[in-house]
């Protein structure tokens, strides 16, 4: 089969690999807009139980992607400047770069051709050249626009503000902090991605980041005052930037998921948030599907694309459900901030409706033990129900 995949990010590369490891005679080529070492942001993260799905797809490319994570099993919330640690969260982290180049490896060895520096300007010409297209050109794809009449996207942009930043202040478990400023609540999500450096994203409400003056202020202007925000937790160290712009989410939806030979992955196809950390996971995960219906349907490729479709649209209608109900506990954050630690940290774990105090016990029994003695399970389940 000829396929071509638009997009050399997770999703595109890893289908790419999948499907040439299985059938090395399809004639795959990757075409990237982007020069090769072109990315945008710092970390990416995993649970252990999301890294479960790459090590029963392909262990052999499981062990290279993980060889040099870093690795945690609890996360912190940070609220009044407590640390509340909570268990039995397991965490794998790298950084983008290096799981981009793992990938890039793991295809140019198979004779995957890459072609970088490449964007296509007339779609129609390439789907008709190939047996598949595969659409995972991101977030804006631009193969969606120009389809958007068959794929009917829809787009809902969030109201708060975020800035990517990296730091060389490690933070070992994947942190969440909480800080009440003058002018509103600003959240950092931090965690270390490297020996030597660690993500920090930073997420306001709009009323907070305008009477901060962070809409007037220049690139290093905001990364100067962010880093003043959180100088406690920042130490002597400073945030680093790297096209460090501030943006809202724009979380993508879309009616259909295919046209004639071409198929959406990833971020093209639908965006989960970030504070749930597994855009990442999704993409690949659509990999994996994507890559089952072809071996299931090695000749069809419309049989190819239901079979994707029939696997894949049940866990994103439901992840993009708990995305959305954690955007909006971020959004109204400033209610609850008169918790006292303990009590803010719980009411955080709960914020998706999808894990419940039992699953919380299982992970960590001596956080939901202090939680019981000091009433505070006993309240959020009177509120739920009140």
């Amino acid at each position: 089969m000829k396929i071509a995949i638009v997009g050399a990010g997770p999703a595109g590369l890893y289908f790419a690999l999948l499907a040439k490891k299985h059938q090395p005679q399809h004639s795959i080529e990757v075409y990237e807009q982007n020069p090769a070492d072109a990315t945008y942001g710092w970390g990416v993260v995993f649970s252990d139980i999301g890294l479960n799905f790459l090590r029963e797809a392909d262990p052999e490319f499981f062990r290279e992607f993980t060889a040099h994570h870093e690795r945690c099993d609890y996360m912190e919330v940070v609220h009044q400047g407590t640390h509340v640690q909570i268990g039995g969260n397991h965490f794998s982290r790298t950084s983008r770069i290096d799981m981009l180049r793992t990938l890039q490896t793991a295809c140019e060895r198979l004779g995957i051709q890459v072609h970088y520096g490449r964007r296509i300007e007339d779609v129609n010409a390439l789907r008709a050249q190939v047996d598949m297209l595969v659409a995972a050109d991101g977030g804006n794809s631009a193969i969606r626009t120009q389809f958007a009449e068959h794929f009917r996207p829809s787009f809902e942009r969030r109201r708060n503000k975020f800035a990517w930043y990296g730091t060389r202040q490690l933070f070992h478990p994947v942190s969440l902090i909480f800080k009440q400023t003058p002018h509103g609540v600003f959240i950092a999500h931090s965690y270390q991605y490297s020996p030597g450096l660690s993500t920090f994203l930073i997420e306001v409400d709009p009323d907070t980041w305008s009477r901060a003056g962070l809409d007037r202020a220049s690139e290093d202007e905001s990364r100067a005052y962010c880093a003043q925000v959180f100088r406690e937790e920042l130490g002597c160290h400073e945030l680093m930037t790297n096209r460090s712009l501030w943006f809202e989410a724009n979380i993508v939806k879309n009616e259909q998921w295919t046209h004639q030979n071409i198929v959406l992955l990833g971020d093209a196809l639908r965006t989960v948030h970030f504070s749930l950390g597994s855009g990442t996971r999704m993409a690949m995960q659509d990999a994996i599907a994507l890559h089952r219906g072809l071996v299931e349907h090695p000749d069809d490729v419309q049989a190819a694309f239901a079979a994707f479709e029939h696997e894949r649209r049940p866990a994103s209608t439901t992840f993009q459900a708990s995305a959305s109900r954690s955007l909006d506990w971020y959004e109204r954050v400033g209610d609850i901030m008169h918790l006292n630690p303990l009590a803010f940290a719980y009411h955080y774990m709960r914020r998706t409706g999808q894990v419940s105090h039992e699953d919380l016990a299982r992970r960590d029994p001596y956080f939901t033990a202090a939680c019981e003695a000091a009433g505070v399970a006993q309240a959020a389940q009177s509120n739920a129900t009140a």
